[in-house]
């Protein structure tokens, strides 16, 4: 009844290619989970997914046709100051979603989805704000592109390169917002847990005024597509 992300040393790309290879060939693991950017060398210096160096490893990603789970974090103490006297915005409050969002916006502005169109990243908390903001990133974009690699709008990748799951946010506002841009087939059931409670995630998602086809899409269907976890007729012996 559990299946597997793989944790990577995304370090070493040539090292975190191996161990995919082998989670997904070997141990019939569903994806990867990378918690957010990587420290090479000192604690200061950050790589984020989008630098050249990842290449190969999201080319082998895509041919496996396995998701990149994009976890949060807290951006380096170095980054920190904008927090000072304001502790309680770091962490899930605040914090990961920003570093999440921009981290995600990094891919897809530097082309990645250009060159592997059939990768698929997900997203907790029905993408960190990226929404509601889609259509003002990309409007001001449009008006100053400053060079941007990216082929497309940022909405487009965020639409057919990113699944959401509605982990930690149970509000119907938002869920609406974010079916409307992205639509329900790119939107995952989950609770976030241990930052929430089941109980509450669950009550919430049944009483939703949403179709019945929709709740069946999110809350079952569109991950068993995406982790391959067979038919739903199989699936429900």
């Amino acid at each position: 009844r559990f299946a597997g992300f793989a944790a990577l040393p995304m370090q070493d790309p040539d090292a975190a290619i191996t161990e995919l290879t082998r989670c997904i060939k070997e141990l019939g693991f569903k994806g990867t989970m990378v918690n957010g950017f990587s420290q090479v060398g000192d604690l200061n210096t950050v790589v984020y997914l989008d630098d050249p160096r990842y290449l190969s490893f999201w080319e082998k990603l895509e041919q496996l046709d396995v998701p990149l789970y994009l976890h949060p974090r807290d951006p380096l103490p170095s980054r920190e100051p904008v927090y000072d006297g304001h502790p309680w915005f770091m962490g899930s409050a605040w914090a990961f979603a920003v570093e999440t969002a921009i981290h995600s916006l990094r891919l897809m502005a530097s082309g990645l989805f250009d060159r592997y169109p059939r990768l698929n990243v997900i997203l907790g908390h029905l993408g960190e704000g990226l929404p509601y903001m889609i259509w003002r990133i990309d409007h001001r974009i449009s008006q100053t592109p400053r060079g941007i690699p990216a082929k497309r709008k940022m909405a487009d990748y965020l639409g057919n390169n990113f699944y959401l799951t509605v982990s930690g946010i149970f509000r119907t506002p938002a869920l609406i917002n974010a079916m409307l841009e992205v639509g329900s087939d790119r939107i995952m059931f989950s609770v976030d847990y241990p930052f929430e409670k089941t109980i509450e995630a669950v009550t919430w998602f049944d009483e939703l005024h949403i179709s019945e086809r929709d709740r069946l899409k999110i809350g079952r269907t569109n991950a068993m597509a995406l982790f391959k976890l067979g038919t739903t007729k199989a699936a429900s012996r």
